[in-house]
């Protein structure tokens, strides 16, 4: 199976890559799906939308700065690397990312698809047009507030949000281009984002999951090849 994939990523013009949280739980991020996920008695999923923001901006912000303190002690691991080496040896790749950590942008990649959004950009909540980006290794973020007196909020996309149409977009376009897409770590569960490999078969693009769980995607995948990024894309890098 191995080998077949390797010819499917020899011959492609176009290779669109697809990551998920699972990419990331292999630099001990914490999976924000799944068990373990209490965070002072809250579920993420109360926390990350537009009402609890509105509600308790101060609470969401709190997790959010935790949250911002496990990534930056993190560190991309083989399966970022390989990625970006992909990346860096042949052209016609495209990364989509469900991830908001910037671990793949530290192991290398250029410009990432962040298809919802990340943990370090903070934008207006009233919308006066203010964005800000802060680094990893930079202090805790002090300033909550904008300029305007409106708060800042983290630029992530929240339960109950839309995807930037700007970004969803480019993503469909590159699917849409694609003559094989490796969908790597990603429940393929949150929607629309989940759609995406299915429109590329809808395209006749070969779609291969690499993951290592069963997932709604695994039936219709070309290829499924089980294990963690960090096992699987480092050979498949090394033998292109």
């Amino acid at each position: 199976m191995v080998d077949r994939v390797l010819s499917w990523m020899r011959d492609a013009e176009r290779i669109v890559v697809l990551t998920g949280a699972g990419v990331s739980a292999e630099s001990g991020v914490p999976v924000f799906r799944g068990a373990g996920g209490l965070w002072r008695q809250f579920r993420p999923e109360d926390l990350a939308t537009p009402e609890a923001f509105a509600r308790q901006p101060a609470l969401v912000w709190e997790w959010y700065l935790w949250r911002r303190e496990k990534i930056a002690a993190a560190q991309p691991n083989a399966g970022h690397y390989a990625i970006a080496a992909i990346e860096r040896d042949r052209a016609g790749v495209t990364l989509l990312t469900q991830n908001v950590d910037g671990l793949h942008e530290r192991a290398g990649s250029a410009c990432p698809l962040e298809l919802h959004g990340s943990v370090w950009r903070v934008r207006c909540q009233r919308g006066c047009g203010v964005s800000e980006c802060d680094e990893s290794s930079s202090p805790p973020r002090q300033t909550l507030t904008c300029r305007c007196g409106a708060w800042l909020r983290p630029d992530v996309v929240w339960f109950g949000e839309p995807l930037n149409p700007d970004v969803l977009e480019a993503a469909t376009d590159a699917i849409e281009a694609a003559d094989l897409v490796l969908v790597v770590g990603t429940s393929s569960v949150v929607y629309p984002v989940a759609a995406l490999p299915h429109l590329a078969r809808r395209r006749a693009a070969r779609v291969v999951e690499i993951n290592v769980d069963e997932t709604p995607l695994t039936a219709h995948a070309d290829a499924v090849l089980r294990g963690t990024a960090g096992q699987v894309l480092p050979g498949l890098a090394e033998a292109l």
